[in-house]
């Protein structure tokens, strides 16, 4: 098959990337070595959090707010609803013993706030007692609220966008595994355990296949943790905001969801080893969190593919001028990926991004090193 774009990996970025693409009329040909949306990646677990102060990095807050918009329009597209807005509150304190993959995440947070005009609050411990009782917060603790944070459905986002890549042309091949990647000139081939198909571009987003497909001195730079989320059976969270709380005394943050139908999905990060959902209730949950039984609903786990710097890699094939790179999301990618989409869309038809793209090159010092 001769198309216009190969995209490998069809989650977070790819879907979105396939479903631009073909909207803009381009020949797509989609390829994953799953079905997505599936749990064998970074992007199940029915909720992932939204927010549009970024305290990652200023450069994100474009693309974020960009992402907003473009969720509405996919859900008016296709009748789907993918983005809830449940407002956002996000604890810390000086106290706090770990960063929201970056120094100073609150910090920043509050400063991409009030640069970039988003509507927030700043609560202190008794505020945030008054109005969310189900957080045993310390005295030295604050809060800042985001009333237009809120949680996007990845599986629900990701089904939906590929629908709409397939309705708009698009050829989609699910349980395929890509093997290698080669130009020579003008054209890109792309090998795969089934066959050979040929493209002007490519664009890889293949999250934990990034390992394999990208160049050795990119990928080896990389590393991919398997994350556990975790539901526990809960009363009175149904209209809670989602969360994110950087811990005194823990060397981890915990963050969470409104209840559905009497259970609550709390996570952490962990990068030295799973945690046991006991020991997750009994060290993380329990002491900071009222309502919440130690019954473990269930877990699911998810694969995070990250950078040294935990930011974003996007640009273009070091010795392949017509493919682009697009993956790892660093545990942070979620969010962004609609605006993402769009951005490579526009990068392979009109040759740029409307966005802001240099700050994820492969260029930086925490690649090239």
């Amino acid at each position: 098959m001769k198309a216009d774009v190969v995209v490998v990996g069809l989650g977070a970025m790819g879907s979105a990337t396939a479903y631009q693409l073909a909207r803009r009329g381009q020949r797509v040909l989609g390829i994953d070595a799953d079905t997505p949306p599936h749990a064998n990646g970074s992007h199940c677990g029915e909720t992932r959090i939204t927010r549009k102060a970024i305290g990652e990095g200023d450069v994100y807050v474009p693309i974020v707010l960009r992402s907003y918009d473009l969720w509405r329009e996919i859900e008016d597209a296709s009748g789907e609803s993918l983005l809830e807005i449940t407002g956002g509150l996000w604890i810390s304190s000086e106290k706090r013993q770990v960063e929201m993959h970056v120094a100073d995440f609150f910090d920043k947070t509050v400063a991409a706030a009030r640069r970039f005009g988003i509507d927030h609050e700043i609560l202190d411990a008794t505020s945030m007692r008054r109005r969310f009782p189900q957080f045993n917060v310390r005295d030295d603790e604050q809060g800042y609220f985001e009333p237009e944070a809120g949680l996007l459905r990845p599986e629900a986002c990701i089904r939906t966008q590929l629908a709409l890549a397939e309705r708009a042309g698009a050829e989609l091949r699910r349980g395929e595994r890509v093997q290698h990647i080669t130009q020579s000139g003008g054209e890109v081939a792309v090998l795969t355990d089934r066959g050979e198909y040929t493209a002007a571009h490519a664009v890889v987003c293949a999250g934990t296949g990034a390992l394999e497909l990208f160049p050795a001195e990119v990928a080896k730079r990389l590393r991919v943790s398997r994350q556990l989320q975790y539901w526990f059976e809960a009363t009175g969270f149904a209209e809670s905001p989602v969360w994110i709380w950087e811990l005194q005394e823990r060397r981890n943050a915990i963050y969470g969801f409104p209840s559905r139908g009497g259970v609550i999905k709390i996570a952490t990060e962990s990068f030295s080893g799973e945690i046991a959902p006991q020991q997750m209730y009994e060290s993380l949950v329990a002491p900071h969190v009222a309502g919440v039984t130690s019954h473990c609903v269930k877990t699911v786990p998810c694969l995070y593919t990250c950078t040294p710097d935990f930011h974003f890699l996007i640009d273009r094939h070091p010795s392949m001028d017509r493919v682009l790179l697009a993956s790892p999301c660093s545990g942070h990618g979620f969010k962004h990926s609609a605006a993402i989409g769009e951005a490579l869309a526009e990068w392979v038809v009109d040759g740029r991004a409307r966005l802001d793209l240099s700050a994820f090159s492969l260029s930086r010092a925490a690649i090239a090193a």
